[in-house]
């Protein structure tokens, strides 16, 4: 059957996946395809695809069958007004699978454990994610089905990152991000890669070899130790350094850096202006927040207002990173400073 389409790496496969099911855009009466090193996914005709996530055109798909479920909900037997309860998406992370479930059907979470033990191809363990906390970042997760600890080996764009989603912060619907981002530095930049996390950004812009420098911070322990343990790995590694330090005591007196990265969705804005200062005149910032859909058009003359005087700052690039909430989603900006 032939369907609108969208081809993608393989390696960015889960992410896109992930994306299109919140979006709402992924068919669920059609199989996804596998190419030469690519994944293709039948499109409904009016759902809503973000240019980067790949390639947009129109395929021939074969349809599912009753024995190739296209969704965990459909292993399930539960009335429809429960089943119409259960979240769309879940995120996997190497061999953990994480779900956000509803209030109402916490007292059936082993079910939809092993639903998605079950669905999900080489899922070791499953949890039900109760958010981040603290400033730390740390992620609270309830066990729902299956064995062992929360800590993986998570393949994303042709890597592997040391992760431990209790111990530290990772998202896997950053994927696009994290290549995006890269491929935007130019020869002999310097990057602040700072609320790091595990540093999926850095390793990345190591891996690409085009920047000079790279300076890795988070206050977190366990997430310098991860981010170390990924870099040990690659004989690129040594291009980051990774920094155990609060964002503002880091930032007191450091050098400007061409480029730097802001991932603190949720209060980000707290640190932004002291951010905005160690960027080189004529550099970039890439800032990611938690935006309500209404305020979307305008949050980044808002937030560029605040970056520094008057003039001195302006948004170059915006876009939805995915849906956050019902009123909501996770935006990206790219800010460019001045040049002298």
């Amino acid at each position: 059957m032939r369907s609108r389409s969208l081809t993608v790496p393989r390696d960015r496969g889960e992410a896109v996946r992930q994306a299109l099911a919140e979006a709402g855009a992924l068919r669920a009466d059609l199989k996804i395809r596998t190419g030469d090193g690519t994944i293709v996914f039948p499109i409904a005709a009016d759902g809503s695809v973000v240019p980067s996530w790949g390639v947009l055109g129109e395929s021939e798909f074969d349809p599912r069958t009753a024995e190739s479920p296209s969704d965990y909900r459909e292993l399930l037997a539960w009335p429809d007004a429960e089943k119409g309860l259960l979240p769309r998406s879940f995120d996997v992370v190497g061999d953990v699978v994480l779900v956000r479930l509803p209030p109402e059907l916490r007292h059936r979470g082993h079910e939809i454990g092993e639903a998605l033990l079950g669905f999900v191809p080489r899922a070791r363990i499953v949890g039900a994610d109760r958010g981040v906390h603290g400033t730390e970042r740390r992620r609270s997760i309830e066990r729902l089905a299956g064995d062992g600890g929360w800590a993986t080996v998570h393949r994303e764009n042709h890597l592997e990152l040391e992760v431990d989603l209790e111990r530290a912060y990772f998202s896997p619907r950053l994927a696009l991000e994290h290549t995006r981002v890269a491929a935007e530095v130019r020869a002999g930049d310097r990057v602040y890669d700072l609320c790091c996390g595990v540093g999926p950004f850095s390793v990345h812009l190591a891996r690409d070899g085009r920047a000079r420098e790279i300076v890795a911070v988070d206050s977190n322990p366990s997430a310098i130790e991860l981010l170390r343990r990924t870099l040990a790995r690659y004989s690129f590694g040594g291009r980051v350094t990774a920094v155990e330090a609060r964002i503002e005591t880091f930032l007191a007196d450091r050098a400007p850096f061409e480029r730097a990265i802001l991932n603190l969705p949720h209060e980000g804005i707290k640190y932004a202006s002291s951010v905005a200062g160690v960027v080189a005149p004529g550099g970039r910032l890439y800032y990611y927040e938690i935006v309500p859909r209404a305020e979307l058009k305008q949050r980044g003359d808002v937030i560029a207002g605040s970056l520094g005087p008057t003039g001195e700052w302006r948004p170059i690039a915006f876009h939805v990173v995915h849906p956050y909430a019902p009123d909501a989603d996770l935006a990206g900006f790219v800010f460019a400073r001045r040049g002298e």
